[in-house]
């Protein structure tokens, strides 16, 4: 098995605005690092560039932007997002992204080779706020390890 993991962020100003450049700037770098971080399997990009910042599922709420990828382990994923230079970029989310009460990102597992759908992910966080952390959407601090196959 293979660990999906979704988040999305509201940005507090539209692309361009000059409070959200310096995100916008370090993007390419960041996904970068992550493509080349060991244990990184996929991530879902636009058909335009090396992101997915074109991709808006949430059309009542167009400043939300969403991140989808797929890590050989909990481990590998752990590394690149607190253990790497995502991190630093990640202490900077105040100066980018609107706070949001529920919650914002999600993990679960997914079988070797599948590619999780935005469709998909998008259920796995509704999942996660209705019912809270369970086998099939936690969270890093609740995390459950893949179900055993039937």
């Amino acid at each position: 098995m293979h660990l999906a993991l979704f988040n999305i962020g509201r940005m507090i100003a539209p692309e361009g605005d000059r409070r959200v450049a310096e995100f916008y700037a370090e993007l390419d770098r960041i996904n970068s690092l992550a493509d080349d971080s060991p244990g990184f399997v996929w991530r879902m990009v636009d058909s335009d560039s090396n992101n997915a910042t074109s991709v808006r599922p949430y059309e009542a709420d167009p400043d939300m932007l969403v991140n989808l990828s797929v890590w050989e382990s909990r481990e590998a994923m752990f590394n690149y997002v607190y253990r790497s230079a995502h991190m630093d970029f990640l202490r900077r989310r105040r100066e980018w992204f609107v706070p949001i009460k529920e919650a914002i990102t999600v993990l679960w597992w997914v079988p070797l080779g599948h590619t999780p759908s935005l469709h998909e992910a998008i259920g796995r966080l509704d999942h996660l706020r209705e019912q809270g952390p369970t086998p099939q959407a936690f969270t890093f601090r609740s995390y459950y390890e893949p179900l055993p196959a039937s």
